[in-house]
């Protein structure tokens, strides 16, 4: 699918063909406009590396004067999902003309622009334009880490109590989906690094400016998804502790229980063999019995008590 847009007065606007200083957005794109693109003048290759679901960001130029960027975005698969938060590549090709983008799906980050919601952004002013992706790909980093936050922090309060592995392996969830977002931020921390110490933005103060905001966007990212990973790292280690732990109690009760109750199981089975005992005529004999069976539990239930075994 292409779609072709520029800022006009009245706001973005979708077009039917391409014009000087459009947006060209390009998602899960046929043989036929791949042909179409490469028509235009973008090497064919440019536009089939952000196809591949395991291409690393990277830089990459073209004697025109074109220009590749892949940089990975995080993406949001469902909670019921293996791997909840996942991050998929993002291709931006600037050429002296247009701006284009390249996605194997539809992500939020394109969607943020092509719906109108992001601000401030302006489709002739390509290598703007080009910032702004990247800014709007770290906040969206940070959203989502936010949200992964909030996950764990309720998980945390369910754990507590629980006997079951089920709260650990919800957690390992999101600690995959930390892997993947400290592997693609570091990434991208280096494409980052690399367009800082190209020539282009240094035309315009605010250009650099806004890469620099960039950068440091970035590296909050980098630090909150470090520590997120420590924490909860610590977390599942502390919970599978605990979860033994409550087990143990639990095991160690019912070993109790049993013991007390094996109590009067002995007594009753002794005087219940087919024996003469004495007093086994005595009326209160029965009384007697029940006496001896009450005083015993009480007895092995303080011990118990006392040792903190019940």
């Amino acid at each position: 699918m292409i779609e072709i847009f520029k800022n006009t007065i009245s706001g973005l606007e979708s077009l039917h063909k391409v014009v000087e200083g459009c947006w060209i957005n390009i998602c899960a794109p046929t043989a036929d406009e791949i042909v179409q693109l490469t028509n235009l003048g973008i090497p064919q290759d440019f536009v089939t590396y952000p196809l591949d679901i395991d291409e690393r960001p990277r830089i990459e130029r073209e004697d025109d004067g074109s220009m590749l960027i892949v940089i990975r975005v995080p993406e949001y698969e469902g909670q019921n999902e293996d791997v909840p938060y996942v991050t998929v590549p993002l291709g931006i090709i600037l050429t002296k003309k247009y701006i284009m983008t390249v996605s194997r799906e539809p992500n939020e980050i394109i969607h943020q622009f092509s719906s109108g919601r992001a601000r401030r952004f302006s489709t002739g002013k390509r290598n703007r334009f080009l910032l702004h992706i990247l800014l709007q790909t770290a906040a969206t980093y940070l959203s989502h880490l936010r949200e992964i936050n909030k996950i764990v922090d309720n998980l945390e309060d369910q754990l507590q109590q629980s006997m079951r592995n089920k709260g650990v392996l919800e957690l390992l969830k999101y600690k995959k989906s930390l892997v993947y977002f400290t592997t693609a931020l570091r990434s991208n921390q280096l494409v980052l690094e690399r367009l800082q110490r190209t020539q282009i933005f240094m035309m315009y103060p605010d250009d650099m400016d806004l890469l620099e905001d960039v950068i440091t966007e970035n590296q909050q990212a980098i630090e909150t998804t470090s520590v997120s990973s420590n924490i909860l790292s610590s977390m599942m280690d502390t919970f599978s502790s605990i979860i033994s732990n409550n087990l143990n109690s639990v095991m160690k009760f019912l070993a109790s229980v049993t013991i007390v109750l094996s109590v009067p199981t002995i007594i009753t089975s002794y005087f219940g063999m087919n024996v003469s005992f004495p007093y086994d005529t005595h009326q209160g004999a029965y009384l007697g019995i029940m006496g001896i069976i009450f005083l015993l539990s009480v007895v092995v239930i303080a011990i118990f008590m006392k040792r903190d075994w019940f």
